[in-house]
């Protein structure tokens, strides 16, 4: 068993300690946000930097600067991806907040909450264009086409999702279909980015795109779960959405489809209501929830195996831990 694999069996969770190789250019990336993301005009640089608060767990420039790491090294330009890519997920939040109508993103008040969803769109496109300017201050022209078809993909994806509310009939296949597009593109894009960076081979470099596809996936589910299980004081964030605008994530799906006739109908009826005490009930019932984690838990075995035959190494070590920490995260 290669140390990889060994960081998966133990399910390493520890993010500070998985990202502890690259903490000081995460830090540098930290700061490059922050000279960027500002406005000369006050009102809107309170926005700005408010938005920037609500940016995530900064799992995408560690993959961007963790596959750069473990295909060859960092550059200069490693550390404006990074950054790229953190404003592009972030702009992707601010959205997503408007159409799930939330209050609340780590602990604070979410954009739309605070100055309504006009400001919050224009916050959002104001992320993506700024991430598109520094993009292409790189010189990379293939970098800017992978970062613009990646962001495509996740429009698309987020379409996806959205023309589906309320179709309780959707199928596996077409949800794994969307969070591919919504969230694992991008992740995808990360990885490709971080490795195409530091000079790795096309074949390498669909490697670790693969695995930042197949994370991103684990990852998802992940976050599914905790929509619909967890509470907002423990996720930080404003819980129920996917139900109250009735998406059907993985543990609903799998749950309607172990049941047939009048107890499946009668089930349709219930996501129906939104009620989220009698769904949560009935999808442990079913076994919904250990068939959600072990399929998360799949997917991340499956990154570790698209990295399974590259020359071990810390980096490497702990892209295998980030895609076990993504499956099995509790916030």
């Amino acid at each position: 068993m290669s140390q990889a694999d060994q960081t998966l069996a133990h399910g390493a969770t520890d993010l500070r300690q998985l990202l502890s190789g690259i903490a000081d250019d995460l830090a540098a990336v930290e700061r490059r946000l922050q000279s960027e993301l500002h406005s000369r005009v006050p009102q809107v640089d309170e926005v700005v930097r408010h938005g920037y608060r609500l940016g995530g767990k900064r799992l995408r420039p560690a993959l961007v600067l963790l596959a750069g790491q473990a295909a060859g090294g960092l550059t200069d330009e490693h550390l404006v991806l990074s950054a790229v890519v953190e404003m592009i997920h972030t702009a992707t939040l601010v959205h997503d907040d408007v159409l799930d109508e939330a209050d609340l993103r780590r602990h604070e008040d979410t954009v739309n909450a605070r100055w309504g969803n006009e400001t919050s769109v224009l916050l959002g496109d104001f992320l993506f264009s700024h991430a598109f300017y520094l993009a292409s201050t790189t010189g990379s022209a293939e970098a800017c086409q992978t970062i613009g078809r990646a962001t495509n993909t996740v429009c698309e994806g987020e379409m996806q999702q959205t023309l589906s509310e309320g179709d309780f009939d959707l199928s596996q296949d077409d949800y794994l279909a969307i969070i591919t597009a919504k969230t694992a593109e991008l992740c995808a894009c990360c990885c490709e980015l971080g490795a195409r960076q530091a000079g790795a081979d096309d074949a390498t470099v669909e490697r670790f795109a693969s695995f930042g596809r197949n994370l991103g996936v684990a990852f998802q589910i992940a976050d599914d779960l905790l929509d619909l299980m967890s509470d907002e004081e423990a996720t930080g964030k404003t819980t129920g959405a996917d139900l109250a605008k009735r998406k059907m994530t993985l543990p609903l799906i799998h749950a309607r489809d172990a049941l047939v006739n009048g107890p499946r109908a009668n089930f349709v009826d219930l996501l129906a209501t939104a009620d989220v005490e009698r769904i949560r009930a009935q999808v442990k019932l079913m076994g919904s929830l250990d068939y959600a984690n072990r399929t998360a838990a799949d997917y991340a075995r499956r990154a570790a195996a698209d990295l399974a035959e590259l020359p071990d190494n810390p980096a490497l070590q702990s892209l295998v831990g980030l895609a076990n920490f993504a499956a099995a995260r509790s916030s």
